[in-house]
């Protein structure tokens, strides 16, 4: 879409296909009775469980509720990660680039700051206090992915078996440091939103993975633009968009009309099979609709939409055509092995918005996400399984 992208390798990759779930990964949603419950928050606003080898952090209420409930529950996987994100990356960085990493994250406040809803401000220093961190490390963690970027793909439709969507989505950022050691699936319930689920990490109340209750999904790809930090920080962009609308034109119409910092592409997906690629910069909205050709790409096959950088939307491409009319979750999971996810593969995600199920694997000790197995979770079975619980406690009360 533009000849930036082509600065940054690609490292990490959104792909939307409209397909039959007739053929999906032979395993059932989560049940009950394969939760382990490990911890509760005392406040009645969260809980951690464990299902499938996946960490699973529940939050509901007001900001400051799910802030504390969030910092709480999960304190010391917040306390490492924020150590190993802002004091071993930003070491690193600092040494690369000549220029104080946390001098650098300062500036990213201060321009971001005015651009922020509160709620979210708000949510996060309750965070940082109930986790034992400072405030500034609290909010320099969650602004940490405008520090650092990469770039996307998108797909879709008549290439695949069928006709329900899947919104398929490929993360490559920093598997190396191990920010999967601190991975969890986050049910977020905010009070006067809608609920959503992301896949991110301990202590990160933003998102760049997600699915809401109104089938709506949506992945990000970083690109360049590295300093244009007046505007709402890509995360919590994304997050505001899981909050407030319901499908691809409303989320499309909340990036657009949003303040935006540096350069991203995104993918929507929602549950009516509607979906997009979007590259935008502060300056610049550009959308791609199923099926349209962009000089910069690939041959993009029928009702497909896609971005990514060279060689790997090549790749992309062919198995695309290769696969064209036969795609269906199974095979999307092979689709986006390597060369098209990244050896920094840190996980991949497959959300089908109409019946709110998701796929995903996180990166491995050794290994890239795409080489690891997929679980399965259903986001409304999920929330069930806490309200359950939330209700099991009322009446206990």
């Amino acid at each position: 879409m533009t000849s930036h992208r082509s600065r940054h390798a690609a490292a990490c990759l959104g792909i939307a296909l409209l397909v039959s779930l007739s053929a999906v990964p032979p395993c059932p949603a989560q049940s009950a009775a394969e939760f382990e419950l490990l911890a509760r928050d005392p406040a009645g606003h969260g809980l951690v469980a464990r299902c499938r080898e996946k960490t699973i952090v529940f939050l509901s209420g007001t900001p400051e509720q799910m802030g504390r409930a969030h910092g709480t529950l999960l304190a010391d996987d917040v306390r490492k990660l924020t150590e190993r994100v802002l004091y071993f990356v930003g070491a690193g960085d600092s040494l690369q680039s000549g220029v104080w990493f946390f001098d650098q994250m300062a500036e990213i406040e201060r321009r971001t700051l005015p651009f922020i809803p509160e709620r979210f401000l708000a949510e996060c220093d309750a965070l940082s206090e109930a986790a034992g961190i400072s405030r500034r490390d609290g909010r320099y963690a969650n602004l940490f992915p405008e520090r650092f970027h990469c770039s996307g793909v998108a797909v879709r439709g008549e290439a695949t078996a069928g006709g329900r969507v899947l919104h398929a989505r490929v993360l490559d950022y920093m598997r190396d440091i191990r920010l999967q050691n601190h991975a969890v699936v986050a049910v977020f319930m905010p009070e006067g939103y809608h609920t959503w689920v992301s896949l991110g990490y301990a202590g990160f109340i933003g998102t760049v993975t997600a699915m809401n209750e109104q089938g709506l999904a949506i992945g990000e790809m970083g690109g360049a633009g590295l300093g244009d930090w007046d505007g709402m920080p890509m995360s919590l962009l994304l997050r505001d968009v899981m909050e407030r609308a319901r499908t691809v034109e409303e989320g499309l119409e909340i990036l657009r009309e949003t303040a935006r910092t540096c350069e991203y592409y995104y993918v929507l997906s929602d549950r009516s099979r509607a979906m997009a690629a979007v590259h935008c910069t502060p300056r610049e909205f550009n959308v791609l609709r199923p099926g349209e050709q962009h000089p910069q790409l690939p041959h993009v096959p029928p009702d497909t939409v896609f971005i990514s950088g060279p060689g790997r939307a090549e790749a992309l491409s062919e198995r695309l055509v290769e696969h064209y009319g036969q795609i269906d979750a199974a095979r999307l999971t092979e689709i986006i092995k390597r060369p098209v996810a990244m050896t920094s593969n840190l996980h991949n995600a497959i959300f089908a918005p109409e019946t709110l199920e998701m796929w995903f694997a996180d990166a491995g000790r050794h290994t890239p996400a795409c080489d690891e197995p997929y679980a399965h979770f259903d986001l409304e079975a999920l929330v069930a399984y806490y309200q359950r619980l939330a209700q099991q406690r009322e009446d206990a009360d």
